[in-house]
């Protein structure tokens, strides 16, 4: 089920939420959580679809070993010592481990 929670678990919860928050306030907060469940997937779909544009300039040679290098430094990349390609592939690998959840 929900990451290995039963019913049981799942009613409780929910009635918890329910004496927390009252009758009231629960339309609202679902309307919250929906919003703030669509933003991040909209953040999701961003970061991938700029992980994608990177991937395409990096195999078309557009980036400069100068941009590269501060992409790296911004994010952390040691630089010295490697080619470009070893560079933007390091590069590919920290964005992609800081965009998965």
């Amino acid at each position: 089920m929900l990451g290995g929670m039963g019913p049981n678990e799942l009613l409780l919860i929910l009635l918890i939420v329910f004496i927390l928050f009252g009758a009231n306030k629960l339309p609202e907060l679902a309307r919250s959580l929906g919003r703030a469940k669509a933003e991040f997937k909209k953040a999701e779909r961003e970061a991938e679809l700029e992980l994608i544009e990177f991937e395409r300039k990096i195999r078309e040679g557009r980036y400069k070993r100068e941009e590269l290098e501060k992409m790296a430094k911004d994010l952390g990349v040691e630089s010295e010592g490697k080619s470009d390609e070893e560079l933007a592939r390091d590069i590919r690998n920290v964005i992609r481990e800081k965009s998965e959840p």
